[in-house]
């Protein structure tokens, strides 16, 4: 859960010793401003910087909610109060708004592609995130309609490649599963004979890395043929794109993770206009 704690960090990243130009130059002055959209997307981040304008003493209306998609030049919240307040939280409310409406765009525009093809399929993010930003990168996902997977290396077991650089593929399974009776073991395999070595092994998950879809076409009829696809959730990951994304999700697979969710954000324009409430 976001905490009033970690946002706060973010203010003091911005403004260690305060809004050093709002402090010279303005008066103790009262105002309203507006938060618009200046692209249509899905948006996400209102309740984070519903939030830190709060703690400040900004009086907030929101006139949409995270989840909702908007169109350009829609208005998403209505401040009031003190103006030198309003311009502290500003840029960081509008940096938290802005990254996690890209990512929530980008994920609800790649569940949409996943959903159409295969209903069973889910789109999920990766741990490629902005460090110290993970929290609100993963809740975008998820309002984006997207998985978060992992939120974390202490979250869930996955045993990829450069742990089996220095342990075999079945005595990391084994052991995994030996040492957790309730995580789930995922292990990432290349190849046929891997995935089907790590399904006979126990492993709860198995993801396909970087597999073309003949690859993996043949690796699931095996796994049939063996009467071990049922016992295992397949993911997909690696240089999958809205492009070929369509090609994957049309194969009897489980999950497809893409980094691109939130390693490659682009932002969502929002911006933040002062109205003053005196007519000097």
């Amino acid at each position: 859960m976001v905490t009033l704690d970690y946002l706060l960090q973010f203010i003091k990243e911005d403004a260690p010793c305060g809004d050093v130009t709002s402090a010279a130059i303005l008066p103790d002055i009262t105002c309203t401003a507006v938060i618009r959209a200046e692209q249509a997307g899905i948006i996400a981040g209102l309740e984070e910087a519903s939030l830190l304008f709060s703690h400040f003493g900004i009086s907030v209306n929101p006139l949409v909610k995270d989840g909702d998609s908007v169109r350009q030049n829609d208005s998403l919240l209505v401040l009031n109060g003190d103006a030198k307040k309003i311009l502290l939280v500003e840029r960081t409310a509008l940096n938290i708004i802005g990254r996690m409406s890209g990512i929530a765009t980008q994920t609800r525009k790649m569940a949409d592609i996943v959903s159409a093809v295969n209903p069973n399929c889910r789109v999920a993010a990766t741990r490629k995130t902005c460090p110290g930003f993970r929290e609100l990168d993963k809740k975008a996902v998820k309002i984006g309609g997207g998985d978060p997977h992992r939120m974390n290396l202490s979250d869930g077991i996955l045993i990829k490649d450069n742990h089996l650089a220095l342990v075999p593929l079945v005595t990391a399974i084994r052991t995994a599963k030996k040492d957790s009776s309730f995580k789930k073991v995922e292990v990432e395999v290349e190849t046929s004979d891997e995935a089907l070595t790590a399904s006979r092994a126990g492993a709860d998950i198995i993801m396909f890395d970087n597999m073309d879809p003949d690859q993996i076409t043949q690796t699931i009829h095996i796994l049939k043929r063996e009467g071990l696809r049922e016992q295992v959730i397949i993911e997909l990951s690696g240089g999958i794109d809205a492009g070929t994304l369509p090609l994957f999700a049309a194969l009897d697979v489980n999950v497809i993770s893409l980094g691109m969710l939130t390693h490659s954000v682009r932002n969502l324009s929002v911006n933040l206009e002062i109205i003053p409430n005196d007519t000097r």
